[in-house]
């Protein structure tokens, strides 16, 4: 759902300014759609009226003011020229007297001033006005003579100024209304439409990342199963490479100590039943070895969780470990800290500490080395663990098997959970063991 819903928001997005792009091109169209077609009318409607004009011309321009034949000839003229089934003329006189009207005679002989159409515009007194100042257009509403219906209608008109008359004829225009009807109508079905393609694209687009989600899952799923049961197994190998160490440790040393201890304890018993005067050295070698065994179980003990680790902290505990180190296999040893003032959380003390032991573990077992350094200490960016030795490195023949063990791969875990760094560099001059851990497991200092 999280990556479904940006892309639906985008989907709506894209959708609205789509949607509003092609409405608003679409209106502009049919605007200008509309004004072509209504020029055409209105070139139309010049051209009807010109035409009249040179029909009776002639007689308008020989005749007087109050010629009244003339004025009766051309009235006859113009009530006969209509065409198609609602076009004519009509004659006004300037004081709004309906002169000519043959598609509706009973507007003949009647003053029309003041007449409006049902929304209110003015018709007679502006195409009156219009005509006073030479020609011009008006539009208005008007009934259609062949229907009934009134319908919106565009007249032109001219003035004869010589017998104060407005001479003009009309053409309706719900044939254009109609047209740009029309074309809205085709605009919002293409919208819908597009609206439709739109949803059918994020429609495929949500299903698909919605496969490739749950594919993604069940492979994430999978691979996670897999590697919780390495995890586990490892568990379980880290677990009893642990208890056959201390069941070594406890068989080779303190079990051996206890069996001197148990053969001086009976060679004491029998010296003392046959008055031996050395009786006495027998039992003092017996508390001897029990003395051992006793440093033995602290040794055991100290390894699996040092003490001083949770009361003097990091560097004292690396100092007890090495010095144990140095003394068990002979090896020199060099060590470097800085006070931490136990400013390193508990995770990352134990970690650290655990790493330098299973480094000194593999140094003893497998380095061969002569001298081994540590250094540990705090800087800006966190703090730093270095183990090197001087011993033969990694062979190439084991270094897949070596990169592949336990040891190394506790180390790199134990780092991974800190979100720090591990480095290795084993050369035949010897072997490097670089940690760093990042500032973030530093404590704040006491104030």
């Amino acid at each position: 759902m999280l990556a479904t819903l940006p892309l639906i928001l985008a989907a709506a997005a894209i959708a609205v300014v789509v949607t509003n792009q092609s409405r608003e091109l679409a209106e502009y169209e049919i605007a200008q759609l509309e004004r072509e077609l209504i020029e055409a009318k209105k070139s139309e409607l010049k051209n009807y009226v010109n035409l009249a004009r040179s029909a009776f011309f002639f007689i308008y321009g020989r005749a007087a003011p109050d010629d009244y034949q003339a004025k009766l000839r051309v009235t006859q003229i113009l009530s006969a020229m209509t065409y198609g089934d609602d076009g004519s003329y009509f004659v006004f006189d300037y004081d709004g007297n309906n002169l000519v009207s043959p598609r509706q005679t009973y507007l003949i002989g009647r003053n029309w001033t003041g007449l409006t159409d049902p929304d209110g515009t003015p018709i007679v007194d502006a195409l009156i006005t219009l005509a006073r100042t030479g020609a011009g257009y008006h539009t208005y509403t008007w009934e259609k003579p062949s229907t009934g219906e009134t319908s919106q209608m565009i007249t032109y008109v001219i003035g004869l100024q010589n017998w104060r008359w407005a001479v003009g004829t009309g053409v309706f225009i719900d044939d254009v209304v109609k047209t740009t009807e029309e074309a809205r109508a085709e605009v919002g079905d293409r919208i819908r439409q597009t609206f439709l393609y739109i949803g059918a694209i994020t429609l495929g687009a949500l299903l698909l990342v919605f496969l490739s989600g749950l594919t993604l899952n069940i492979r994430e799923r999978r691979l996670a199963d897999v590697k919780l049961k390495k995890l586990t197994q490892r568990v379980f190998d880290t677990q009893e490479e642990e208890r056959g160490r201390v069941a070594r440790e406890l068989h080779d040393s303190i079990s051996q100590i206890l069996v001197g201890v148990r053969y001086a304890l009976e060679l004491t018993r029998r010296r003392m039943k046959n008055g031996d005067p050395d009786a006495a050295d027998s039992l003092d070698k017996g508390v001897s070895h029990l003395n051992g065994a006793i440093q033995e179980v602290r040794r055991i003990s100290r390894d699996l969780r040092p003490g001083v680790l949770d009361d003097l902290g990091l560097g004292p505990a690396l100092q007890s470990l090495i010095k144990d180190f140095s003394l068990r296999t002979g090896i020199k040893t060099q060590i470097e800290t800085a006070v931490f003032r136990n400013r390193l959380d508990q995770e990352s003390k134990i970690a650290l500490y655990r790493i330098a032991q299973e480094a000194l573990t593999n140094i003893e077992r497998h380095a061969g080395a002569t001298h081994v350094s540590l250094r540990v200490g705090g800087h800006k960016n966190g703090a730093s663990l270095v183990i090197s030795d001087n011993g033969q490195g990694i062979p190439e023949a084991r270094k897949d098997r070596v990169e592949n063990g336990i040891g190394l791969r506790n180390m790199q875990e134990r780092v991974d959970q800190l979100d720090g760094t591990f480095m290795m560099n084993s050369t035949s001059d010897g072997t490097t063991i670089e940690v760093q851990v990042p500032f973030s497991h530093l404590l704040p200092p006491d104030r």
